[in-house]
């Protein structure tokens, strides 16, 4: 009964559509104050309470700050205690070695399996890698989830930093203090820092990936040279409308991530009672089938970069604290060139994961739901499988379109250190390297006098 009324819930949902605009939305007209932010009595008796995502002074080009109406405020909550059950796989800090250490070596994990007992989003939310520190407000994390459980009389609230949500497999229907939103596989979710949410599974078990951002937001890339067009549309970025709950709650917690840690506090009613809200930091979502790729048209294959649908910048001009790329289906059609991904060394790390499909580079072992590392410096690119099969096809070759795949990359300036649980899981590829053990030489100057050749140039 509880997914079919979901089920129709989702389909009369309504969202505002544009990324990082002044939006308002009313559950009750009127509810919104007329004129002013902060009357002395708002409109049905609303609490007003304003949620910064920047300090107040700035800029206004980059200021994020929403006001919430609210049957009551946040503030009505028992004093934060430290989670008795304790997360001891969540990590915001990577400063410290003991949960976490840096490798060079190409790292690959299987998909992990959904679990046998019951556990939610918060408690099957499990840091793979990150760089920085939260406490610092520069770095990221990695995280995966798999979840069996829609979370009960509880909210999550992460005080670290920006939420990413990337599902692989199961929709999640995410209520949040500004309305509800339904993800599904090949869509994603940003959740700001500070919000307030809830995660419920209508399909049953779901996992996927989280990409973590401290001190700074998720922004739309320049285009540069492509010019006004292309890539991610900021109208297709999706923002929920007001909706709230008025009923009694006893014993609900709040759990909120602090510094990595969770803490728990209680109250009586749901903090997802918000009648009305405006401004621009707001939970939002984005399809990924709407991205529109550019690529090669002649030669050479484009550098990933052309494929980024979010960036969280640096204060270093084009340096990204995180980039989320995708590689999305898209027309092949350079002439006498190498296409698939070419082989790399990047001053940048990678995390990869595979949504759904296959992946152009990896012929085999890269699997739905299951990511890997490459980290600064670290040479990777086409497995032998893929080398091979490609330069058979030789010059010849017409165009191709790559179908049935969404895969995706966390990419950061910062090199990551990897916790020590990833290091040693079950889910962990040994063998990863044994893709590109197989690469021969095909070098046809052997006999050649180098000597002789030097001389003549």
């Amino acid at each position: 009964m509880e997914n079919k009324r979901a089920e129709a819930e989702a389909e009369e949902l309504e969202y505002q559509s544009g990324f990082g605009n002044h939006l308002a939305s009313e559950a009750i007209p009127g509810a919104l104050p007329k004129g002013q932010n902060s009357p002395l009595i708002c409109p049905f008796g609303l609490y007003a309470e304003q949620i910064s995502g920047t300090s107040f002074t700035a800029p206004r080009k980059l200021n994020l700050r929403s006001w919430l109406y609210r049957i009551k405020p946040s503030v009505t909550h028992e004093p934060f205690k430290r989670r008795e059950a304790g997360h001891e796989k969540l990590v915001s800090e990577f400063n410290n070695q003991s949960k976490a250490s840096t490798t060079p070596t190409q790292l690959r994990w299987n998909p992990p399996h959904i679990p046998d007992h019951p556990t939610d989003f918060i408690d099957g939310l499990y840091t793979v890698c990150g760089a920085g520190s939260s406490f610092l407000r520069h770095g990221f994390a990695i995280h995966m989830y798999t979840a069996n459980k829609s979370m009960t009389n509880c909210a999550f609230c992460n005080a670290d930093g920006d939420f990413l949500i990337v599902p692989q497999q199961g929709r999640l229907w995410i209520t949040t203090e500004c309305g509800r939103l339904q993800v599904s596989p090949g869509e994603i979710a940003v959740l700001p820092q500070g919000f307030r949410f809830a995660v419920n599974l209508p399909d049953g078990p779901s996992r996927g990936y989280v990409a973590e951002v401290f001190g700074t937001h998720f922004q739309l890339p320049d285009l540069g040279p492509i010019g006004a067009n292309g890539l991610a549309a900021p109208r297709d970025f999706l923002v929920p409308t007001a909706w709230f709950e008025e009923s009694s709650y006893p014993g609900f917690t709040i759990v909120q991530k602090f510094g990595g840690e969770l803490f728990t506090a209680r109250q009586d009613f749901s903090p997802f009672n918000v009648v009305a809200w405006h401004g621009n930091y707001a939970p939002y979502k984005y399809d990924l089938s709407k991205f529109c790729p550019y690529n090669t048209v002649l030669i050479d294959h484009s550098d990933p970069s052309i494929n980024t649908v979010l960036t969280a910048p640096t204060e270093k001009p084009g340096v990204a604290l995180l980039d989320f790329v995708i590689f999305p289906p898209r027309w092949l059609v350079a002439e006498h060139t190498f296409r698939p991904p070419y082989y790399h060394r990047n001053c940048m790390s990678e995390f990869m994961g595979l949504i759904h499909g296959g992946y152009e580079a990896k012929a085999d072992g890269f699997l739905p739901g299951g990511a890997s590392l490459h980290n600064c410096m670290t040479p990777h690119g086409p497995d032998t499988k893929t080398y091979e099969t490609t330069i058979a096809s030789g010059n010849e070759a017409g165009p191709h379109k790559i179908t049935d795949t969404m895969a995706f990359m966390f990419e950061s300036c910062l090199i990551p250190r990897v916790c020590s649980w990833a290091l040693e899981s079950p889910l962990m590829d040994h063998d990863y390297y044994h893709c590109w053990i197989g690469l021969r030489s095909h070098f046809t100057g052997k006999g050649t006098d180098m000597k002789s050749l030097s001389i003549q140039n």
